[in-house]
């Protein structure tokens, strides 16, 4: 007797083993769910899930192929390839699944439960993942409007502080201006006042001149009268 490749062999030989796989997988496709123990469910679930892919494919080999496997039990082989299949359209793999449900009573033998998935498969624009750039793209939107809040809370002070600062430089240099004008227009009368303090001064020193010669005369008059 050949060594098996994949675990222990089930049953007394291969040809036995072929026909426990062969019921198993039949009385999967017909009920959807079946219970036997972990060691069968793991070596059925590559054959029921290997007839998912000839159903899935549906030509003529494929369902011959699946005819032999389940002993020309037409039944299970038209659900398979009309109900099952098209169920499974759209998924790429993994369709079966395995449950365990405790230990069986008397051998405590690990039992397990073995289903299809039929669950539809959720389509690449409903995942999340696809509508995450639409909800980030108004959170941009908004902290660019807050940026652009602050940057004009922050432009209106310092606009006021420039202003400020403005006439606080326009306020001297008005003042400036306006002594400069004023002492442009005190420096005509300055000069007017200068050009006439001179014209007055030499009266002034005109006078001692005409005085002078009076006084020389007396001096003049004094040693004649002491001579007479």
């Amino acid at each position: 007797m050949p060594t098996p490749t994949k675990g222990p062999r089930l049953g007394g030989g291969p040809a036995h083993e072929r026909l426990l796989l062969a019921n198993m997988a039949t009385q999967l496709f017909e009920h959807k769910r079946i219970t036997t123990t972990v060691t069968k469910a793991k070596r059925l679930q590559p054959l029921a899930e290997r007839m998912i892919t000839f159903a899935k494919r549906g030509d003529l080999h494929a369902r011959r192929r699946v005819m032999k496997i389940t002993r020309n039990n037409k039944s299970v082989v038209h659900e398979l390839f009309t109900e099952i299949a098209p169920q499974m359209a759209e998924r790429e793999g993994g369709y079966t699944r395995i449950t365990k449900v405790g230990n069986r009573k008397g051998d405590n033998a690990p039992m397990a439960t073995i289903e299809l998935v039929l669950e539809p498969v959720k389509k690449a624009e409903e995942k999340p993942a696809a509508k995450a750039p639409a909800k980030k793209a108004p959170a941009k939107k908004a902290a660019a409007k807050k940026a652009d809040a602050e940057v004009t809370d922050v432009a209106a002070p310092v606009e006021d502080v420039a202003a400020e600062a403005t006439e606080a430089v326009d306020a001297p240099a008005a003042d400036v201006v306006e002594a400069v004008e004023a002492e442009a227009t005190d420096a005509p009368a300055e000069a007017d006042a200068a050009e006439e303090k001179p014209a007055k001064a030499p009266a002034k020193k005109k006078a001692p001149a005409k005085k002078a010669p009076a006084k020389k005369a007396d001096a003049d008059e004094a040693p004649a009268e002491d001579a007479a």
